[in-house]
């Protein structure tokens, strides 16, 4: 079983203004995007559970014409506050690279 780390041409993470972030997970060809859109893992659920927040508090997109899954969400601290420890959200995406994908 592949993991997304393997599948995916790029997973990321950043701001989407000092209140949210978001997590990009792109693919470099069709085929392998299909693949795993069709296996379910990349969900709003998995998201919500991953980060410790409301399935409501997610935002979570398939992007068919770019391969891709989007999913914002609240940062936990607001950018710039003293409990924020990843200012520019960057190392958020962390979680994703390890998770494997059925069927693959």
């Amino acid at each position: 079983m592949a993991t997304l780390g393997e599948l995916a041409k790029l997973i990321r993470s950043k701001n989407a203004g000092p209140f949210v972030m978001t997590i990009d997970v792109m693919f470099g060809d069709e085929e392998t995007y299909e693949k795993v859109k069709k296996s379910g893992v990349l969900s709003r659920k998995l998201i919500a559970e991953t980060y410790k927040i409301s399935e409501n508090q997610v935002q979570f997109f398939e992007v068919d014409n770019c391969y891709a899954f989007k999913a914002s969400i609240p940062r936990p601290f607001f950018q710039g506050d003293l409990m924020d420890s990843d200012s520019h959200a960057g190392q958020q995406y962390a979680p994703f690279v390890d998770i494997e994908v059925p069927g693959t």
